[in-house]
């Protein structure tokens, strides 16, 4: 009988002892001895390790974008680890070793049909280590925007604000640009108002700071400032230059909204205009032969 390691031999033993035939015994031991050996390595790593490393990323203050590829990672090791020592004590050397000569000529091969996965394994690998974003963002990203609602080792899942959900590969999201309006304590917004001509600029610069200030959910550091950026073909262009504190998509709309409609409400009170752009069309239209239009038909 081929020799075999403590595990498996001890296994064989016992089941030349029951009767079974020695050539068998050796093959079924190794099986048993495999199987048994990677299920209670495996268990008792996921009673273990993995609530051990999960206290270690708690305990470092690391949120959920941080802890779930970690976890899955370790996830892998358990079932790696366990898979290789069942081997060892199966008495699967030889085989171990044929098989890393086919992993290792079949690495190529898989590389090059796997480019895409890669490229988006290696870039989950950046967002994770760069955190551009974090769960629960709000990002922008070419004509696209939504919240972040999970990030895997290969796609970033997005809920978009018409409750869509998208899936974007990773490698999408580092290889061009990304805008998170939520990664600061603060987001400044910017509107500008229009105004006329013949209107008072000093009366609406006042009027749009008021209702900055009065506003509970604009900061009154940095305060509230107003600029004139542009003098359109019907109107005055005032920037009114806002900040809000932890912001969030629906905060940024909200406030918003309600500032600007308190302008406009102001505006319309105390008669100051807003105009909408005018277009004047003119030309003319001439006819020719208009006489031989206008002649009724000849009968027949």
């Amino acid at each position: 009988m081929v020799p075999l390691q403590t595990g498996s031999t001890v296994v064989a033993e016992l089941l030349t002892r029951a009767g079974v035939p020695g050539e068998f015994a050796g093959a079924i031991g190794s099986a048993i001895t495999f199987v048994v050996s990677f299920f209670a390595l495996y268990f008792v790593g996921r009673l273990t390790v993995s609530p051990l490393i999960s206290r270690v990323l708690n305990g470092r203050g690391l949120d959920a974008h941080a802890r779930k590829p970690l976890v899955k990672i370790t996830r892998i090791l358990i079932v790696f680890v366990a898979v290789s020592v069942a081997f060892a004590l199966a008495g699967y050397g030889d085989f171990l070793q044929s098989l890393a000569t086919v992993a290792a000529a079949a690495t190529l091969a898989i590389g090059f049909a796997m480019q895409d996965v890669i490229a988006n394994f290696v870039a989950g690998v950046f967002i994770f280590t760069d955190r551009p974003f974090r769960i629960g963002d709000w990002i922008e990203w070419d004509d696209q925007s939504g919240v972040v609602e999970d990030i895997s080792l290969r796609v970033t899942r997005v809920r978009t604000f018409d409750n869509e959900l998208l899936t974007v590969p990773n490698s999408v999201l580092t290889d061009g640009v990304i805008k998170n309006p939520v990664a600061k304590e603060q987001l400044r917004l910017k509107f500008v108002f229009g105004i006329g001509y013949d209107d008072d600029i000093d009366r609406a610069t006042e009027i749009i700071v008021e209702e900055a200030e009065a506003h509970d959910e604009i900061m009154e550091d940095p305060a509230p400032s107003v600029r004139l950026v542009e003098l359109g073909d019907s109107s005055v262009g005032l920037q009114s230059r806002i900040w809000i504190d932890n912001p969030s998509r629906g905060d940024f709309v909200k406030t918003r909204g309600e500032y600007v409609q308190a302008v406009k409400e102001r505006f319309d009170a105390e008669d100051i205009n807003m105009p909408y752009p005018n277009r004047t069309i003119g030309g003319g239209l001439e006819l020719s032969n208009v006489d031989a239009l206008a002649e009724p038909a000849a009968d027949d």
